[in-house]
């Protein structure tokens, strides 16, 4: 399975690094997390705003989906949340931009090694792909209740129909 273009292009970046240059551009990604963040003015399909046992503080995942079934993410985050989580804040919103729900939801999780390195995938097992599974988890509940409302939208159309 092929990644969207745009996590493809920031993976291919970090494969050609040397663990020390990952390390520095996890960090300088980590610095951008705060700006992947609603802007003003901006609203939402779907809003999930909460501290979850597997991160340290609250971390907020917010949803809007354009035609093509095309995703835009904003997340927002505590201020205990660490570092790795930030990296793969701002990561998973530049790679993830404008991708297909459906495609978001068949992206395998092996990218993560191949940014962070297989060290600190072992050291922070649980924080490495915690955002992705957030996103995928939102993304999730929005195609079920499009689905629900077609299935929904259908009944109702039937049921008008007028009997001959």
């Amino acid at each position: 399975m092929s990644y969207p273009p745009k996590l493809q292009q920031i993976v291919d970046l970090f494969e050609m690094l040397p663990d020390p240059e990952k390390r520095e551009t996890l960090i300088t990604y980590a610095d951008q997390a705060m700006k992947q963040g609603p802007r003003e003015g901006e609203t939402f399909d779907l809003e999930d705003v909460r501290k979850d046992e597997e991160c340290t503080d609250t971390v907020g995942v917010f949803l809007k989906v354009e035609e093509g079934q095309r995703a835009h993410f904003r997340i927002t985050l505590g201020p205990q949340v660490q570092t790795l989580t930030k990296a793969m804040t701002a990561i998973l919103c530049k790679g993830l931009e404008g991708a297909p729900i459906p495609e978001i939801l068949e992206v395998p999780a092996d990218f993560v090694p191949k940014i962070v390195g297989a060290d600190l995938v072992r050291q922070r097992s649980q924080t490495v792909y915690y955002i992705l599974t957030r996103m995928k988890s939102v993304a999730t509940v929005w195609r079920n209740r499009q689905r629900a409302a077609e299935a929904g939208a259908g009944a109702w159309q039937r049921a008008e129909l007028p009997s001959p």
